[in-house]
């Protein structure tokens, strides 16, 4: 009997009409253009089972993630610290925290950040997808990883000037043609496919990139935008395999130099994305690794908070009703990563040690700059990054980008004295062993 089995799941997530989008401070439902979908593996084998997931949502933060993570553990019999749960952070789509969304309700608040019981009927939706997968579960014998460069679609958002300063910073779309002038910047413009196989018939390909995949937004029409998309048409290439997506460490990446938002450019991005998907499955394919081992590490790590951040003075703004939507919705959030902090309970990272390729886990909005680290801490591996995880950090910036300025730093979650921490904490992560 072969020792690692693959059960691949998915469950339809796209919110109803009148739900709202982002947090709730852009436009609610009126429409869908295309489905928002939770997409997953369970790797069975390497001791308790691994679940890899990827959700076409914003954000899912801090006891939301906590709780997803719990059912989809309990449905896979495993434990939840072998469940990697990350966003591909879309924004026409749900952005979602229980502690903030129950601060606005208390102050009868509108809109909320979501509507907890489409949310929890879709927890339990998404166990039952698990759970009924693992009967289906494929024989995996071999890994097969590859990469390719995706031209004209990343670029960071941040762009400094002679002082030292945010200059310009670049949003998913940008309208003004000095800002996209501009260089590219630092990126990661590498996209990463690890593909678990059965011989040679593939099961499941994971793919890895790292920017915003948004085109445009806030007109009420969900979509998985252009990362959906090229996940989509991939899919329509291989229809017997499974296909997943995962954001990477885009927390200050964007398409904004390529993208000035004219609607016909998702398409276009889209393209872009799956001629590099398809490139890097060709550089996998002779590239097979027998699957003889895979070891699961985490790694808890606690972020300390802003130290400019009141609790008190924050859950008085979500109560306020002359505060903005976005100051509020926003403001709950933020309230609910201290109340998170406060219990002492930390973020978990995590990998999976493969043949041929290593998943790294990290979550929030991580700034791109901690994967080019990482991969500089493991040049001897194909080391494929998703992050977006536990939403609850907000960004993670570097420590200059604070007196930098900018929008970033601005709703970062955590101290301006972190970056050296959690660099230390994912280069440990890195080099441990089970």
């Amino acid at each position: 009997m072969l020792a690692f089995h693959l059960a691949r799941f998915k469950v339809d997530a796209t919110p109803p009409n009148g739900h709202s989008l982002c947090g709730g401070w852009i436009k609610p439902v009126v429409g869908v253009d295309d489905p928002l979908w939770l997409r997953g593996v369970v790797l069975q084998g390497a001791g308790l089972p691994i679940v890899l997931a990827a959700l076409d949502w914003t954000g899912v933060m801090d006891e939301s993630h906590r709780l997803w993570t719990e059912a989809l553990a309990e449905a896979a019999h495993t434990t939840p610290d072998r469940v990697a749960l990350h966003c591909v952070h879309q924004h026409n789509a749900p952005f979602i925290d229980r502690e903030g969304n129950a601060l606005l309700r208390k102050a009868n608040a509108t809109p909320l950040l979501y509507d907890e019981a489409f949310v929890d009927d879709l927890v339990k939706r998404a166990a039952a997808a698990v759970r009924e997968s693992l009967t289906a579960a494929k024989p995996v014998t071999h890994i097969r990883a590859g990469q390719a460069e995706v031209h004209e679609v990343a670029s960071n958002r941040r762009v400094i000037g002679p002082d030292g300063k945010i200059r310009f910073t670049r949003g998913s779309a940008t309208l003004d043609p000095v800002a996209r002038a501009e260089p590219v910047g630092t990126i990661d413009p590498i996209l990463k496919s690890v593909g678990f196989f059965q011989g040679d018939r593939p099961l499941a390909r994971l793919y890895y990139y790292t920017t915003h995949p948004m085109s445009y937004y806030g007109d009420g029409r969900v979509s998985s935008d252009f990362a959906g998309l090229a996940r989509q048409q991939r899919a329509a290439d291989e229809p017997d395999t499974f296909h997943v997506y995962f954001t990477g460490a885009a927390g200050n990446v964007t398409a904004g130099k390529f993208n000035d938002g004219n609607h016909a450019n998702r398409v276009t991005l889209a393209h872009r994305i799956h001629a590099a998907m398809k490139a890097a499955d060709e550089h996998a394919q002779e590239r097979a690794h027998p699957l003889e081992s895979a070891e699961w590490i985490t790694a808890p790590f606690r972020f300390a908070a802003r130290s400019d951040l009141d609790l008190d003075k924050l859950k008085a703004i979500v109560a306020d009703p002359k505060e903005s939507v976005v100051n509020r919705n926003r403001t709950a959030m933020t309230c609910g990563w201290l109340m998170r902090v406060a219990s002492r309970r930390p973020i978990l990272l995590s990998k999976l040690e493969l043949a041929g390729g290593t998943l790294l886990h990290l979550p929030a909005e991580t700034f791109v700059e901690y994967q080019l680290h990482a991969q500089g801490e493991r040049p001897d591996t194909l080391l494929a990054t998703a992050a977006y995880g536990d939403g609850g950090p907000w960004y993670i910036p570097l420590e200059r980008s604070f007196a930098e300025g900018g929008y970033e730093p601005s709703v970062a979650g955590v101290s301006t004295t972190s970056e050296t921490p959690y660099r230390k904490a994912i280069s440990d992560l890195l080099k441990k062993q089970a």
